[in-house]
C-alpha cells in the first residue's frame, strides 16, 4: 500500500516553543488507556520504554462514554483506538480535546465515524488555529499537557477499549539506535505469509489490512484479505489505512486492537518476546531498503514477526509478489530510521481480548 503522505507537523507557537525547556527528559511518546488489558500486551508495555497505563472505561450514561481530564508528557500529536462490540450497523463517534498552552480547552476534534458493517468515515480535515485531525491523527499548533474524551456509541454497542496515543514529534529520533536485547534475536513467530499483490481490484494498496490479515491468522482467526480491505475502507480518506480503523476491525474479530508510538527496535523486541506480533509502518525511498519488494512508499506497513541472530527485523512484507516470498530481513538500523521518520515508530497491537 502507498499511504499518502501526511502534512508535516504545525510550527510551534512561542509559547508552546517555551514549554520545551527541559522537554528533552520527558518521553517522546506515551499510551493511555481505558479497558481490561490483555496480559500479554500488559507485560509487553511493562517491559518497554513507553509509559502505558491502564484504567477502568468511565460510566456509559445515555450511550454515551466521558473521560476526565488526563495529564501527560508534552505532546503534539494524538492518535485515538477503540475496540467496541455488539450491533454491527450501530456508529461509534470518538472525541478528544486538549489544553492549550494558556490553561484553557480546544473545541471537541472528531475521528470520524466507525461502525462494522455500517458507516464507517474519517471527517475532512480541516486546518483551525488550534490544530487538524489528520484521518487518524490530531496534529496541534503547540505542545499541550492534557486532553480529554468522550465518545458516543450506537444501540448495542459495548465499550471494551478506549486508548490514546500522544507524542512529542520533536523527540520521535532521541532513542534512535538503542541497544537491542539479544535475548530477542534469533527467534520469530510463525505468522501466515499473505501478500497484498495477488488481488487484481486494489490490492496494491491493502498494505493495512493485508497485515491484519495476517496478525489475524496468526491468532487462529482466519480471515480473508479481501474481506479485511471491505471492513476497513475509508471513503473520506479514499484507502485502507486508517490507523485506528484497523485495530477496531480486529476488536470485532475478537482481539484486542489499539494504535501506539515506540521509540525504537528495542521497544518492539519487548513485544515479540511475548508472542506479540506487530504491524508496523515505514516510507522509503528508491534503494534506501535493501532487498524491498516496493522500491520505494509514501507509507507501507508490514508485519515485524521477529529477529535474526543479529538484530536485523524479520518481517512479512506484503508487497511481495506472492504468499510464498512476504518473508523478508531487513538491515536493523536502516528499518528503525524508516520506521521512526515516517510514522514515529507506529505499530498495530493485536492479542486476544482478555
Amino acid at each position: 500500500m502507498t499511504r499518502r503522505p501526511r502534512a508535516s507537523v504545525l510550527p510551534l507557537t512561542l509559547p508552546a516553543a517555551l514549554l520545551l525547556s527541559g522537554a528533552m527528559a520527558a518521553p517522546y511518546t506515551q499510551q493511555t488507556s481505558y479497558g481490561v488489558p490483555s496480559p500479554l500486551v500488559r507485560v509487553a508495555q511493562l517491559n518497554a520504554s513507553v509509559p502505558s497505563t491502564w484504567q477502568a472505561l468511565p460510566q456509559i450514561t445515555g450511550g454515551r462514554l466521558q473521560g476526565g481530564e488526563v495529564r501527560v508528557a508534552p505532546f503534539n500529536e494524538l492518535i485515538p483506538s477503540w475496540n467496541v462490540t455488539g450491533t454491527p450497523t450501530s456508529a461509534a463517534e470518538v472525541e478528544v480535546r486538549v489544553r492549550r498552552p494558556d490553561g484553557s480547552w480546544t473545541p471537541y476534534f472528531g475521528f470520524g465515524t466507525w461502525s462494522a458493517s455500517g458507516v464507517r468515515s474519517s471527517d475532512r480535515a480541516v486546518r483551525t488555529p488550534d490544530g487538524e485531525v489528520r484521518t487518524d491523527t490530531l496534529a496541534l499548533p503547540f505542545l499541550s499537557v492534557a486532553f480529554q474524551f468522550r465518545a458516543a456509541l450506537g444501540p448495542g454497542l459495548v465499550p471494551r477499549l478506549m486508548s490514546f496515543n500522544t507524542s512529542d514529534t520533536a523527540l520521535r529520533f532521541q532513542d534512535q539506535g538503542r541497544a537491542g536485547q539479544p535475548t530477542a534475536w534469533n527467534r520469530s513467530l510463525t505468522v501466515p505469509g499473505r501478500s497484498q499483490m495477488i488481488y487484481p481490484n486494489g490490492g496494491e494498496v491493502w498494505c493495512s489490512p493485508t497485515s491484519v490479515s495476517m496478525i489475524l491468522g496468526f491468532w487462529k482467526r482466519p480471515v480473508r484479505v479481501p474481506d479485511a480491505a471491505r471492513a476497513t475502507f475509508d471513503p473520506a480518506y479514499d484507502g485502507f489505512g486508517n490507523w485506528p480503523f484497523n485495530t477496531a476491525y480486529a476488536a470485532t474479530q475478537g482481539l484486542q486492537g489499539l494504535v501506539t508510538r515506540m521509540g525504537s527496535l528495542r521497544d518492539a523486541e519487548a513485544y515479540l518476546v511475548r508472542g506479540l506480533p506487530l504491524a508496523v509502518s515505514l516510507r522509503l525511498k528508491a534503494g534506501e531498503l535493501p532487498g524491498a519488494p516496493l522500491s520505494w512508499s509514501n507509507g507501507h506497513l508490514l508485519v515485524l514477526r521477529g529477529f535474526d541472530a543479529g538484530g536485523n527485523p524479520m518481517v512479512n512484507d506484503s508487497a511481495a509478489r506472492s504468499d510464498d516470498t512476504v518473508s523478508r530481513v531487513y538491515p536493523r538500523a536502516v528499518f528503525e530510521r524508516l520506521w521512526l521518520g515516517h510514522a514515529g515508530g507506529m505499530a498495530y497491537v493485536m492479542a486476544p481480548q482478555p
